[in-house]
């Protein structure tokens, strides 16, 4: 059986760039290992999460007056049937042996939809909520590690500035501070492998968070 590792992040931490750097170190030390992405924007769920729900503009119009506003609850159904369309893909390489890298996962709902829900209480019910609907309820595998690369809100700011194209949730400056905070608590209350991105007020180059990612799963 293999290992399923998933890679979480704020804004502009890099989880992709790092997601397959960390599948290139782990095939050069002899590891079958394969880098997956949620959502499958290609897949027919991942259009729906592209379109109707983000308004990408390569993908299509929001649907909802509001995308960002979209009620948590509503928005988590979207994001975890992606995952359950999608699912056998990564169960298929876990049981070839594979390390599966997956960036963004479950606890992406957890982050940006529980950052929608101001009080503590509720928001905890929601973690709990999503935990029980992906992983008992749809059979979704749990990690084995969840690796969270933190990049301060006022770095992301900067860098999303870069971007070509943002969707409606990278364009809210307080979702982005809100989705922060509910990540910072989440990789406490979940124990993840916390990877800061920024060190003495510099950003670290993307090798030096990639020795640390592979230092923390081998």
């Amino acid at each position: 059986m293999g290992k399923l590792i998933v890679i979480e992040g704020t804004d502009c931490s890099g989880k992709q760039t790092q997601g397959k750097i960390l599948v290139d170190n782990l095939n050069s030390k002899g590891l079958n290992a394969i880098y997956l992405s949620f959502p499958m924007y290609d897949t027919p769920s991942g259009h729906i999460l592209g379109g109707p729900v983000l308004g990408k503009d390569e993908i299509g119009p929001c649907w909802f007056k509001e995308g960002i506003e979209l009620d948590p609850y509503v928005a988590c159904l979207y994001y975890a049937a992606d995952r359950k369309y999608n699912i056998s893909k990564v169960k298929d390489y876990l049981d070839q042996g594979y390390y599966v890298i997956v960036d963004r996962y479950t606890s992406s709902n957890m982050a940006h939809q529980g950052s929608k829900i101001t009080n503590k209480d509720d928001r905890f019910y929601m973690f709990q909520w999503i935990d029980k609907l992906e992983y008992w309820l749809l059979d979704l595998p749990k990690p084995d590690m969840t690796i969270f690369l933190h990049m301060p809100i006022l770095y992301s700011l900067e860098l999303i500035k870069t971007r070509p194209d943002t969707d409606v949730a990278e364009k809210s400056e307080e979702h982005l501070k809100n989705a922060e905070e509910t990540y910072l608590e989440l990789a406490e209350l979940y124990h993840w492998v916390k990877i800061e991105c920024v060190k003495d007020n510099n950003l670290r180059t993307k090798n030096e968070i990639a020795n640390e990612i592979l230092e923390k799963i081998l």
